[in-house]
């Protein structure tokens, strides 16, 4: 009998430990993580991205199984402070997607990134890219993600009816937008409510005036200024197309003009590459294009550009090894060509080209005939920074509280209070 009931008693052990092991098989079935499993997150400001980033998070943890990664972005309007806020606090996301150039590049000085200049696959990216995230000791912080364009999209099928084609020149554009305008559509989905859109739209238009890139490098040595007669007259130009924007534009914002022109009620679109998919998945049958605005004086058309996202380590992070391991994987091939096909974006990685017809040839525009993005690259210093300094102006240009030669003198009492250059 006590034979039976050690056996029994062993028998007994033994389903417990089985049930034990199954429990602990079914937790980690259910939760796709193991207790010794690292968590990493990823913080963002594209919430939109959510469903693309699975897809790459699967392809990453799938050679790295014992790492665990969760996209877990903040409103675009919130990001800023609750990054900063946790940052301050010694916490915040392992894994950082930075705004560009100055203020991603803050946070390096601020000790709050993880250098990176010893992982993998680095010297893939041009040296313009690598600047948007390189801090002022020269260490690299952030992978380049993807460069961002400025251009005008327009509706092809309302093109088509007016028997319109893309403007070559100056004189061409404005008169597609007296067409446009004759013919019942607003012609610009513009709208001045939300600041940020307007020095975007002069990324777009402003090169034209003021001469891309030529005028870009005699600001950044100090030979011209935001009071020379040609950044006077770019900011006159966006005055005078406001003729060409909706009714009540003052309160027309980012939304709004996504509704004009995916509902067909603006024929043109002026705003970033990003838009593509957005528009798209608004109205999958709208058929539209883009073109580089023609230059003033006759130039070769120019598409704006620049480094719109880098991702950083946290230099807090628990796991930062880990984290390394996943930024370093957005710094391959593999990850370029998952990145443009899921977002519909132009990687920052030299040579992927995108299933997305209109994505490969913006991105093709790049490498043949860009302009830098100035405001962002330039000028996002100062405090308030002197691009933000340029929308508030802006806005108040489009309310009539003063002229174009006002804005830029204040846009240059802020640049100069900070800018080498100017000093």
């Amino acid at each position: 009998m006590k034979r039976m009931g050690k056996a029994w008693l062993a028998a007994v052990m033994v389903c417990l430990a089985l049930v034990a092991a199954a429990c602990s098989q079914d937790e980690e079935t259910a939760t796709g993580k193991k207790e010794d499993t690292v968590n990493l997150t990823i913080g963002s400001w594209r919430t939109e991205d959510t469903e693309g980033y699975k897809k790459v998070i699967e392809a990453f943890e799938k050679k790295n199984p014992d790492i665990h990664v969760e996209f877990k972005p903040s409103k675009n309007t919130e990001y800023n402070t609750i990054l900063n806020t946790a940052l301050k606090s010694g916490e915040g996301p392992d894994i950082i997607h930075l705004r560009p150039y100055a203020p991603g590049i803050a946070l390096a000085d601020g000790g709050y990134l993880e250098p990176l200049d010893d992982i993998s696959g680095l010297d893939i990216f041009t040296e313009e890219a690598l600047a948007a995230s390189k801090g002022s000791d020269g260490k690299q912080y952030g992978v380049p993600i993807n460069m961002s364009t400025t251009q005008v999209f327009y509706n092809k099928k309302i093109f088509k009816e007016l028997k319109l084609e893309e403007p070559k020149t100056w004189d061409e554009f404005i008169e597609v937008n007296e067409k446009l305008k004759d013919g019942g559509y607003i012609p610009l989905a513009l709208g001045t409510k939300e600041g940020w859109l307007l020095s975007l739209t002069h990324g777009i238009f402003g090169p034209a005036v003021y001469g891309g890139t030529e005028f870009v490098e005699k600001v950044q040595k100090g030979e011209k200024n935001f009071t020379s007669k040609e950044f006077v007259q770019s900011i006159k130009v966006m005055d005078d197309l406001k003729k060409y924007f909706p009714d009540n534009y003052e309160g027309v914002g980012m939304e709004d003009m996504r509704t004009m022109f995916f509902t067909e009620q603006a024929a043109m679109f002026p705003l970033g590459s990003w838009e593509i998919e957005v528009v798209r998945g608004m109205n999958p049958d709208l058929d539209f294009g883009y073109f580089p605005m023609p230059q003033q004086n006759g130039g070769e058309p120019a598409i704006t550009a620049w480094v719109d996202g880098s991702y950083a380590v946290n230099a807090n992070s628990k796991h930062k090894e880990a984290a390394k391991k996943f930024v370093e994987f957005m710094a391959t091939e593999e990850f370029g060509k998952l990145f443009t096909n899921e977002f519909k974006m132009i990687s920052a990685i030299p040579g992927v080209t995108s299933e997305d017809e209109l994505v490969n040839s913006l991105g093709k525009a790049i490498t043949e005939n860009s302009t830098p993005y100035m405001m962002v690259i330039d000028f996002a210093e100062g405090n308030p920074t002197t691009k933000a300094t340029f929308e508030t102006e802006l806005q108040g240009m489009y309310l009539g509280d003063q002229t174009p030669e006002e804005v830029a003198k204040k846009v240059q009492e802020s640049a100069k209070s900070w800018y080498k250059p100017f000093q």
